[in-house]
């Protein structure tokens, strides 16, 4: 809990930066560059590590980094790893991207199909989401195939699971027959 509140608030600082010099898409980038890196089990570990210097560790960073990011995001890696907090970096990246979204009023969709998606498809789903209710002013569909659901989709907003799968409804209509309490077992 301490992690997740220090690596909200280097996040937001971060983010008000960005927003106060305007270099805020920047920072996007940036961010985006180090979430995929931090893929690297290797990477997320060396950030973690207590044994390693943070002297090496800037220096490592800077290596991976230094011509990919820009210099605020470089500089502010340092000063985070002379704190001893770049064991929060990972935590740090994905409370940035999370508070970018809120800030721009995007909204985060899973979408999950039993079969791949064509753009008419995926035009049409965005628009429906972005009448409703359920949405901020702007979408951000992340796209899953899943062919057990056999047919239909699934959709994943916050905290709200809309399930319209032919696997869903199947499991239904298993429930409603093996819930009957009219017909004789044999």
């Amino acid at each position: 809990m301490v992690n997740t509140r220090a690596a909200y608030r280097y996040a937001k600082s971060l983010l008000d930066l960005g927003i106060e010099q305007n270099i805020l898409p920047q920072f996007l980038e940036d961010m985006t560059i180090v979430k995929a890196a931090m893929e690297s089990r290797d990477l997320k570990l060396l950030s973690k590590s207590p044994i390693i210097k943070p002297s090496k560790k800037i220096d490592i960073f800077n290596a991976i980094f230094g011509d990919k990011l820009s210099e605020t995001t470089m500089s502010f890696f340092k000063i985070i790893t002379k704190k001893g907090r770049e064991n929060l970096l990972p935590e740090i990246v994905d409370s940035f991207l999370d508070q970018y979204k809120k800030h721009n009023k995007i909204t985060s969709v899973k979408l999950t199909t039993a079969s791949k998606v064509d753009d008419a498809v995926l035009a049409d789903i965005k628009s429906r989401l972005l009448s409703s209710n359920v949405t901020e002013t702007e979408v951000d569909i992340e796209i899953n195939t899943d062919e057990s659901l056999i047919g239909g989709f699934v959709i994943e907003v916050g905290d709200k699971l809309y399930d319209a799968s032919v696997l869903h409804k199947l499991n239904k209509v298993k429930k409603q027959f093996s819930d009957n309490k009219y017909i004789k077992s044999i």
